[in-house]
């Protein structure tokens, strides 16, 4: 999930586990906490694109990382602040840490738990940021802040924000269950032969869904919104893997390859190839739309080949913006 969701998460958890003790450092402790996994992303300015993609959500985000580190940071906040013991501070900083991968495990890009065995959990049903998860939690966290550390009102008013947080995590694995028997009821209607069907929420919200339908010579894409009175279709892309060539075999392709999890589109533009991650889908939502949210270029140089994240058009912002409102209301 994206940055405040997590402060707003790991400061509710703070407040849960120390709050009556400590008041507002624990709501502060918690928010550093909950920031911390993400730190990961650093990675990226120290090495590759591909290298810095298999590294994001693995070590920092796994149950290893929260049982190991969750007693350093005790043990410094404790010699730093002489409010509570070592122990609570530990406490403090496990669950901090824990209920981030735990959240994230919810999304689509998902977690590595178990680390370091190669599993990723990853239920999408939740898109990274959803303002109806975040505002109502941040509500409730600025308001339980404001109240004395004692008051039973403000422990009240926390667990209220973590109840409807939690609630609505329900309700979005809800949808999938019921948009996903949606999709596949379709498919059958049209006759589609497929050997597996993702789907996940679209951006900022769980009421419009998209579907990636595996066939045996290209993907189909699907969107469904629970306005929706028309029957779904899908647009077809071919999955071109043929274009790799023996790019295959170079080790970086097949990092990404596997990052991609076999859900990948190749084109090729002007002698260039291009790899397309189809998990996080297309931006926009018209029949034609062949443009994703993430492409890699292949770029073949002296010292090797070299891949690249296609750079998204940030000027298309409010038209994608007014599409996915327009998508949402049904077709």
């Amino acid at each position: 999930m994206d940055s405040l969701t997590q402060i707003v998460l790991g400061a509710a958890v703070g407040e849960v586990v120390l709050g009556k003790k400590v008041g507002n450092k624990a709501m502060l402790y918690g928010a550093i906490a909950g920031t911390i996994p993400d730190l990961d992303t650093f990675a990226s300015y120290f090495t590759d694109t591909v290298t810095a993609l298999e590294i994001h959500r693995g070590f920092t985000h796994s149950i290893f990382f929260s049982v190991v580190f969750a007693p350093i940071f005790g043990w410094l906040v404790s010699r730093y602040e002489k409010l509570d013991n070592f122990k609570n501070w530990s406490w403090l900083f496990f669950w901090g840490f824990i209920t981030h991968p735990l959240l994230d495990a919810h999304t689509t890009w998902g977690t590595q738990l178990f680390w370091p065995l190669d599993l990723r959990l990853a239920y999408k049903n939740i898109f990274v940021i959803d303002p109806l998860y975040t505002l109502p939690f941040l509500v409730c966290v600025i308001w339980a802040m404001r109240l004395p550390r004692t008051s039973a009102r403000r422990r009240k008013i926390n667990r209220l924000g973590i109840t409807l947080s939690s609630s609505y995590l329900v309700i979005t694995l809800i949808l999938k269950a019921y948009t996903y028997q949606k999709f596949t009821a379709a498919l059958d209607e049209q006759e589609v032969n497929y050997t597996s069907v993702e789907t996940k929420p679209s951006a900022f919200n769980s009421v419009l869904w998209t579907a990636n339908v595996d066939t045996p010579n290209a993907y189909l894409i699907g969107h469904y919104s629970i306005f929706d009175t028309q029957p779904i279709s899908f647009a077809s892309y071919p999955k071109q893997h043929e274009l790799l060539g023996n790019l295959k075999e170079e080790e970086k392709v097949q990092q990404l390859l596997k990052i991609t999890q076999g859900w990948y589109t190749v084109t090729q533009k002007e002698n260039q190839i291009f790899i397309n991650d189809l998990r996080f889908g297309l931006l926009g939502f018209q029949p034609t739309e062949n443009r994703f949210a993430f492409s890699f270029e292949l770029i073949k140089t002296p010292t090797g080949l070299k891949v690249k994240e296609v750079e998204k058009n940030r000027t298309q912002a409010k038209q994608l913006l007014s599409e996915l409102v327009n998508r949402i209301k049904g077709n």
